[in-house]
């Protein structure tokens, strides 16, 4: 197990692709911090973390909040015994045309997607610093901050932001032993997609499922992502093999967007 030892909190890991990542570095030896704003959701979790064998606990927040967010780490410290570990993944998606945006559908995305990844940096960085060591802060961007996609136009705008603060955050606190890495999804089957493949339905006039079929038929790897697939990314990101790594938003998407 190569993360015997270490601490990872993990946000927006009640369900989807936040699960799937707690699972996966609870199983490489890590005790697990679950964030998420549904506390139902997070005990199911945790259920399956102590299965593993692992410590787990769990923390009510919502990312949009810096004092929650901040709030998230000490508990993760002081019930944990440290902090190592940071997977920036809570987020949601928006299907809009550029034309419908409202005010309200930017100020929430933008508060949950970037100032949720924002906080994060933050609580996480300072958190390594007092503890007097470095440590791996990992954030959810998507082929989407690669490629934007119509009407998800605002979407792909957070995650391209996502990559900005990966980049930047990287030159800050690489002198402190700190990595800071993103990792890209593509086409994932998860309840997001579910409600995207919903939204475009609407929008479109398009029987359900057939956006969804639609992006899936265009992966060269013949099938739709999973969340152990990204759980496997991160995993590696979170791992000592990736000590030299940092910087990168790296994708994983069975090959959709190349770069």
């Amino acid at each position: 197990m190569t993360l015997n030892g270490k601490v990872a909190l993990v946000t927006g890991a009640g369900q989807g692709i936040g699960r799937g990542i707690a699972l996966r570095l609870a199983a490489d030896g890590a005790d697990i911090a679950i964030v998420d704003i549904n506390a139902d959701k997070m005990t199911d979790v945790a259920d399956e973390i102590k299965e593993l064998g692992r410590k787990v606990t769990t923390f009510k927040a919502d990312v949009s909040s810096r004092a929650e967010v901040y709030g998230a780490v000490d508990h993760a410290e002081k019930t944990l015994g440290g902090l190592d570990i940071m997977v920036n993944n809570a987020g949601i998606a928006q299907v809009d045309p550029i034309a419908d945006v409202t005010e309200e559908d930017v100020d929430l995305i933008l508060k949950i997607n970037i100032q949720g990844v924002l906080w994060g940096i933050q609580a996480a960085a300072a958190k390594f610093k007092s503890l007097d060591h470095g440590g791996k802060i990992i954030n959810a961007s998507s082929i989407a901050g690669h490629d934007g996609f119509e009407m998800l136009g605002v979407y792909s705008a957070t995650k391209f932001a996502v990559r900005a603060l990966t980049q930047a955050a990287a030159k800050e606190y690489a002198s402190a032993g700190i990595t800071v890495n993103a990792y890209c999804p593509g086409i994932v089957g998860t309840d997001m997609w579910v409600e995207i493949d919903k939204r475009f339905s609407e929008l479109t006039g398009a029987p359900i499922g057939e956006t969804y079929d639609k992006y899936v038929g265009g992966i060269a790897l013949g099938r739709a992502q999973t969340p152990d697939d990204v759980a496997s990314l991160v995993a590696y990101l979170a791992g000592p093999d990736s000590d030299y790594i940092t910087g990168q938003a790296i994708i994983s998407d069975g090959g959709i967007v190349y770069r």
